[in-house]
């Protein structure tokens, strides 16, 4: 059985619903035919962003959805990205941009995890707003996000409704109140940093690679790129039946691979990459040695073959139909392609150029899929489409091989392999910490007295049901301590104390309601429960006295580091030679140094990790603590010997 076999999982979906406002009553056909227009006009407006787009599992869509209950009819999309996050957060750029350049359109978006918009800013959400109360809150409006905020008191503001507002009254107040809702600027910019380098981003999102392909798959490839994603996703998700469609492979043989040049997405290329896969020997596919310098192209090959006869061998050859054609007539046409070349999609190509004649191809399909669906295109299955493609275009295998020597070079993929340092400032990166400056060496100052002092206040900190709270800057005001409430806390699940009534419910009044006999009775009862406790504690301490005695004749104590360790070395050897002397069961039992204790159990937690993440350096790093690397390469045990 081969390794890294892969199953499938449920795959994240992001929704996105777009609302008309003001939402005045409409005719319901005279609505769905404005919606559809906008439709339209939004995917054509869009298209040179789209179009050449590679989608993990499902592009970007929509369509119109009538009204239900208190939704009214709005346009709506649904796109599963799967692995691809930065799909998602497409989408979210796309979504916006249609807000700013459609400002009569109101947009909110979420996925698998609620509104994933206020997880992303949720270090600065104002404390009302949580999960429960969230709903019809977040939206873009003229390329912004606003929230809608809940009133501190029923009535305060009368156009805020006291309970999650309905769509219709959530539409109401954006359009009546856009001012007031708009999301503060922390929030703002913290989904911001995750789609400002958009559109830019999406050239750097991809990595061109050299691939020794079948020539069905070069053919097919180049007239839908975007069916690339479809095969590696095949092959990743792969099971042992669908393997044994490739034992011997019926469409897409061996012997007429060609090397050629094929643009993934960064994390379509990893997955295929970083799998281990050895083909059957029935196959045909053999492998040049690991040494080759054509290897990785090989083996890529090879991999997005069998994903692309996996494709393949989920449909039957059988069509009634096969000679369908994509492209259907269509009046928006015209109009659409007159959008393309106004937004500079053909890039300066000369019309009729083999390559304007792609981009051309992928446009029409682009404008098939999402402008003028049909319900049959959006039925055709991948492998549908790869076997309609390869009966319907025709393609010369030597004049495919021709432009081998010609092929574009291959995209460097280093980012694979990420060093310590790359994978920290990509962290930082992420969490909103860009503008860092680097230390210097020289500069490099570090304090360990700081890894205590924030330990000390991280669990000094008040945590709730929510979680504990990190001190995360070193200006942040003092801790206080409450010990009253902290008494009365442990009162509470101890017991009462011995100057407390059994009864929650008496106050000082019923005490005073007490007659003379059964104040007596309760001092007497005070008094021996006083004598009780008293006995418990000395107890408890005779107790503690005695293990302190039987642990001093052992090595336990040898763990923790004491105060008088500390001491200036000339004296310590004189105390412990008295100590010596003096025997265990004389010796004064010498305070443990809790700070040094602490940083050095840290140090060393940090020091196994190897560099890797772990315990130590996230909770440290999560409070503002950063810690040097270690260069201290002392063995943590014995060499192994020959």
């Amino acid at each position: 059985m081969e390794e890294n076999m892969k199953l499938a999982t449920v795959e994240d979906t992001v929704e996105y619903h777009l609302f008309l406002i003001p939402d005045e009553p409409r005719d319901p056909e005279k609505h769905k035919e404005i919606l559809q227009k906008y439709i339209e006009r939004i995917m054509t407006h869009f298209a040179p962003l789209l179009v050449p787009y590679i989608w993990q599992n499902q592009p970007f869509n929509l369509k119109y959805k009538p009204g239900k209950g208190d939704v009214p009819a709005h346009i709506f999309g649904m796109t599963k990205f799967g692995d691809n996050i930065e799909d998602e957060w497409f989408i979210v750029y796309i979504v916006k941009q249609i807000t700013k350049e459609f400002p009569e359109l109101v947009a909110r978006i979420e996925d698998n995890d609620g509104e994933f918009l206020l997880i992303e800013a949720a270090d600065f959400l104002p404390k009302w707003l949580d999960p429960d109360n969230s709903a019809n809150r977040v939206f873009f409006y003229h390329g912004e996000l606003c929230i809608i905020p809940a009133p501190r008191k029923p009535g305060a503001v009368p156009w805020l409704p006291t309970t999650p507002p309905t769509v219709p009254q959530a539409l109401n107040i954006i359009s009546t109140h856009p001012e007031e809702i708009l999301a503060s600027e922390s929030i703002r910019a913290a989904v911001n940093r995750r789609i400002r380098e958009y559109p830019e981003k999406i050239q750097a999102s991809l990595h061109r690679a050299h691939c020794f392909l079948p020539a069905g798959i070069v053919a097919v490839l180049k007239q839908r790129p975007r069916l690339v994603a479809a095969g590696v996703q095949a092959f990743y998700l792969r099971d042992p039946i669908d393997l044994r469609a490739c034992r011997v492979f019926k469409t897409f043989l061996p012997e007429t691979r060609i090397m050629t040049s094929v643009t993934f997405t960064k994390c379509l290329y990893a997955q295929l990459v970083q799998q281990r896969f050895v083909p059957d020997r029935r196959s045909g596919y053999k492998m040049p040695p690991p040494s080759h310098p054509q290897y990785r192209a090989h083996e890529l090959g090879m991999k997005l073959a069998h994903g692309f006869e996996i494709l393949c061998s989920k449909f039957s050859p059988h069509f009634s139909d096969s000679k369908k054609s994509f492209m259907t007539p269509s009046p928006l046409w015209a109009g659409f392609l007159e959008s393309l070349k106004k937004n500079d999609y053909f890039k300066g190509l000369i019309e009729g150029s083999a390559e304007y004649q792609t981009r051309l191809e992928m446009a029409k399909n682009y404008f098939q899929l999402s402008v003028n669906r049909s319900e049959s295109s959006l039925a055709m299955s991948p492998g549908e489409e790869i076997l309609t493609l390869l009966q319907t275009i025709p393609f010369d295998i030597e004049e495919l091989k021709k432009e081998e020597s010609n092929l574009p070079p291959e995209d460097d993929d280093q980012w694979l392999d990420l060093s310590p340092d790359q994978l920290d400032q990509l962290l930082q990166e992420a969490a909103g910490k860009k503008d860092a400056e680097p230390i210097s060496k020289e500069e490099e100052n570090y304090d360990l007295s700081q890894v205590s002092e924030s330990m000390k206040a991280f669990i000094s900190k008040v945590s709730t049901h929510k979680g504990a709270e990190l001190p995360r800057e070193p200006s942040e005001a003092p801790i206080t301590f409450d010990a009253d409430s902290f008494l009365n806390y442990f009162d509470k699940i101890l017991g009462p104390s011995s100057h407390e009534s059994d009864s929650d419910d008496l106050d000082e009044e019923d005490f005073e309601c007490l007659d003379s006999d059964d104040d007596l009775d309760l001092k007497t009862q005070e008094t021996e429960e006083d004598a009780s406790v008293k006995g418990t504690l000395n107890n408890l301490k005779s107790y503690m006295a005695q293990m302190d005695q039987e642990l001093a004749h052992t090595s336990i104590g040898k763990s923790f580091t004491t105060q008088k360790q500390m001491e200036p070395l000339s004296q310590t050897i004189s105390n412990n030679s008295d100590e010596e002397d003096s025997g265990a069961g004389g010796s004064v039992m010498t305070p443990v140094d809790v700070d040094l204790n602490l940083v050095s159990n840290i140090l060393e937690s940090y020091s196994s990790q190897a560099g890797l993440a772990g315990p130590a350096s996230n909770l440290l790093q999560s409070m503002g603590v950063q810690l040097p690397d270690n260069t201290d390469h002392r063995p943590t045990s014995k060499p192994m010997q020959d």
